[in-house]
């Protein structure tokens, strides 16, 4: 079982985005790479047509991301609990009102594809911090 943020755990959520349904219509033009930070911990999500191809762990310089999300663990857990706070429930909700919560980068590319990322967040929302 994977806890929150190891390798196995982010494992269970590229399987649980693949396998989305929703994601695979609205995802189809949803191709890049981004950043998502955890504290200390930051993979680069490689996105193909709404579909995670492959997780770097801790990337180092040469691992390009156009954007990324970042915030302190405790953030993160909140936005992961089954039924978060006020402003902990929706990505969007936390970029506009928790200042520890940020997007870095090419913020346009993040806007072009917020219904699909906004997705895929909620489908990492779902899983709480275990994974089976």
């Amino acid at each position: 079982m994977g806890q929150f943020p190891d390798p196995t755990w982010m494992a269970g959520f590229r399987d649980r985005v693949n396998g989305d349904p929703e994601l695979a219509v609205i995802g189809r033009w949803f191709t890049t790479d981004f950043a998502v930070s955890f504290g200390d911990t930051r993979y680069v999500l490689h996105v193909r047509e709404g579909r995670i191809a492959d997780l770097t762990v801790n990337p180092r310089f040469d691992v390009r991301s156009r954007f990324g999300l970042r915030a302190p663990l405790e953030v993160w857990r909140r936005f992961l609990q089954p039924n978060p706070p006020p402003l902990f429930h929706d990505v969007f909700a936390m970029l506009m009102r928790v200042p520890e919560f940020v997007l870095d980068g090419d913020t346009l590319v993040a806007m072009q594809n917020a219904r699909a990322l906004h997705r895929m967040m909620n489908l990492m929302q779902g899983m709480g911090e275990t994974h089976a």
